[in-house]
């Protein structure tokens, strides 16, 4: 009877740590809860692309130039302007629809540059084909280089360099200094390319597109009263080349300004990629590195 009254010291310790771990377990530690607020004043901070603010700051300019009345762009935009400005500043507080939306516009910028690729081979053919018959021409003693050929490859290089802008862009192929580039960090390169887009890139893009709007107009055949002639008839009215055939040149010219709009679309697909970047959504941004350094020698 007195070996079952006297309890083992073992099993007395075992319960007592056992318990000691469930009340620790309840109390939530200063080290648990502070990470959770500074998660969490995180999330309330980078919840808002940066893209958002500066379009924010737009708006908000482009009302008070309204209200004091200027000439300028920004105190006139078009109710289509307002409407495209409000749904992408909706867009940049909603990031996985934004995402949704950049993955849209590179879909775009894919059918662009395969096209360019096709295009590269229509540009040697025709190309090899004047070459052959500029040699060709010398050994027969005879000119039989082809005028419309020789402007048709100069369209078909324009073509595809227009068509292919904007995969240039999204691949990263544009020459860089990357001896100090490649040090840097995602973050640190996607602030660069992010400022320099938005307020150097973009507002070029701008101009670009506003100064071909006219000009590729103009080369489909409408007059500088706005009249077009034979309405949407452009082929009877487009511009044509005066030295090699009457080739038609007024749609080349019409592709400036639709080469200019994908060019910035994909830009606009580099803005929110290093936004994304910005506010550590890394995994929204669909980050790659590159096979090897592009460096300027």
């Amino acid at each position: 009877m007195a070996d079952d009254n006297l309890s083992d010291p073992a099993a007395e310790q075992a319960e007592e740590a056992s318990d000691a771990t469930v009340v620790a377990a309840t109390i939530p530690s200063m080290e648990s809860v502070e990470p959770h607020q500074d998660d969490q004043a995180q999330s309330l901070w980078y919840r808002i692309h940066p893209l958002g603010l500066v379009i924010g700051a737009l708006l908000v300019a482009s009302v008070i130039a309204t209200a004091v009345g200027t000439d300028l762009l920004i105190g006139r935009l078009a109710w289509w302007h307002w409407l495209g400005l409000l749904a992408l500043l909706a867009l940049c507080t909603q990031l996985q629809a934004l995402h949704v939306f950049r993955i849209q516009l590179e879909k775009i910028t894919t059918v662009t540059g395969g096209l360019a690729k096709y295009l590269g081979w229509l540009v040697f053919l025709v190309s090899l084909f004047n070459v052959v018959t500029r040699y060709v021409g010398r050994w027969v003693e005879a000119d039989i280089i082809i005028g419309e050929m020789m402007s048709f490859a100069w369209m078909t290089f324009a073509f595809m360099f227009l068509m292919g802008l904007n995969y240039g862009v999204r691949e990263g192929i544009n020459p860089r200094i990357d001896f100090w580039w490649h040090a840097w960090s995602n973050r640190r390169k996607a602030s660069l390319d992010f400022y320099m887009h938005v307020f150097f890139f973009m507002p070029f893009l701008i101009v670009a597109m506003r100064l071909l709007w006219d000009y590729g107009r103009k080369g489909l055949g409408m007059k500088h009263s706005g009249i077009w002639p034979d309405g949407w008839r452009v082929w009877n009215s487009w511009e044509t080349a005066w030295d090699a055939g009457s080739l038609p040149i007024g749609p080349i010219k019409a592709l400036t300004f639709i080469g200019m709009v994908l060019f910035a679309l994909q830009v606009l697909a580099e803005i929110i990629k290093t936004g994304f970047v910005m506010i550590k959504r890394e995994e929204l941004a669909d980050l790659h590195d590159h096979d090897e350094f592009q460096r300027i020698e």
